[in-house]
């Protein structure tokens, strides 16, 4: 495990990134907002990273009181990582740190990777009202707890777990408008380019809105 590193000033934002500021943390804390993952999960949705770095974050977040590391019992039995009511308080700081860097998606660059799940966050942020929520993009679907935590979590991959309160259906241009605030979700409901099903409160009050 390597020594922390500290900026070495008596402030709160310098000890919050002597936490948190290095590559590559904050984006493990994205993922383990969808719950407990493998190693190889993490590896697999983070492209770029190489296995040395995410294996040297994951003991220095657990070493912090980020993150816990278990064992799955049988017939699993293997070991996950999971964010401790610490991690999950940096939800708010990665909503404010994507609210502000929407502006800088721009156009999709070749080399950029996508995965349908880091659109959670985004959504969550434009979504009003409370419910669990299912999302199909053409990338894959993931489902997101709005204006609600259920176990401590925020969204998780693929279907939701059970029926959900509202159904979407819509395309990564859309998405990322919403997510710049080009676009509103009523408004892109109204536009056509969001297709909502659902007899929720949250799929009624966007049909209606």
């Amino acid at each position: 495990m390597s020594p922390r590193r500290s900026y070495d000033q008596y402030c709160s934002a310098a000890r919050a990134l002597d936490l948190v500021g290095d590559r590559w943390t904050l984006l493990i804390v994205r993922e383990l907002l969808a719950g407990p993952r493998r190693y190889t999960d993490l590896h697999a949705d983070l492209p770029g990273v190489s296995t040395d770095v995410l294996a040297s974050r994951l003991k220095d977040m657990e070493r912090d009181g980020l993150t816990t590391r278990r064992r799955l019992p049988p017939p699993g039995a293997v070991y996950v990582y999971e964010l401790t009511g610490r991690g999950r308080e940096l939800l708010p700081v990665l909503q404010a740190l994507g609210a502000w860097g929407a502006p800088e998606l721009g156009e999709r660059r070749p080399t950029d990777a996508v995965r349908a799940h880091w659109f959670a966050l985004p959504l969550l942020r434009a979504l009003e009202g409370e419910g669990l929520v299912e999302v199909r993009l053409e990338e894959g679907e993931f489902h997101v707890y709005a204006g609600m935590e259920e176990g401590g979590l925020v969204y998780g991959e693929g279907p939701a777990p059970r029926e959900p309160d509202a159904r979407l259906m819509l395309g990564v241009e859309t998405c990322t408008a919403v997510a710049q605030g080009e676009l509103s979700l009523p408004d892109a409901v109204r536009a056509g380019s969001v297709e909502v099903s659902g007899e929720g409160t949250l799929a009624k009050a966007l049909r209606e809105a």
